[in-house]
């Protein structure tokens, strides 16, 4: 797995099975599936997770943290193809 650098760009993706691991500025979104099997191939996808959860843990713990934030809608794009 490449090196995953939290809350730095809002260009990283990360596939860990089926579930997407998204980098933005503000926040880092989780959304899919991911099975921790109980064998090799579980402990590789748990240590997988669990290095992108202390990258994050540890970059927020290095910041002076508001209580909360607010986060803004996505830009509107318009379609390209209409």
């Amino acid at each position: 797995m490449r090196p995953f650098k939290p809350f730095k760009e809002e260009a990283t993706s990360l596939m860990l099975d089926a579930m997407t691991i998204e980098n933005r500025i503000d926040r880092i979104e989780l959304y899919g599936t991911l099975q921790i099997t109980r064998d090799k191939a579980g402990l590789k996808a748990a240590r997988s997770l669990k290095e992108v959860v202390d990258a994050a843990v540890a970059a927020l713990e290095a910041e002076t943290l508001p209580d909360q934030i607010t986060i803004r809608p996505p830009d509107k794009v318009n379609n390209p193809f209409k």
